[in-house]
């Protein structure tokens, strides 16, 4: 028979021994954990407040051919007419019923 002492000694070091090996999850936080320690910044390229000039320049330009295409395709005008305002002034007109 094993004395307590030396049953004692056997828990105290499967312990010790478990606390050193990390399970499979802890491993993959610690991993996580340093990569994101060890991570450059992101530069970007085309930074966000260009990309926002840019896509309302892209509704600007698509708004004007759609109304181009409209009023010089379409309504059978010439398509520089769709840009006078004039033209936007009669348009309201008919819209709001003056004549």
């Amino acid at each position: 028979m094993q004395s307590k002492e030396s049953q004692n000694d056997k828990k105290n070091q499967t312990k010790t021994e478990e606390e050193k090996v990390m399970t499979r999850k802890e491993q993959r936080k610690a991993k996580k954990k340093e990569r994101k320690k060890n991570r450059r910044p992101i530069r970007r390229i085309f930074p966000i407040w260009l990309r926002i000039i840019v896509v309302l320049i892209g509704c600007a330009v698509a708004i004007i051919g759609g109304v181009m295409v409209g009023y010089g395709i379409l309504g059978e005008g010439t398509p520089a007419d769709a840009l006078k305002k004039e033209t936007w002034e009669h348009i309201i007109d008919i819209v709001r019923k003056r004549e």
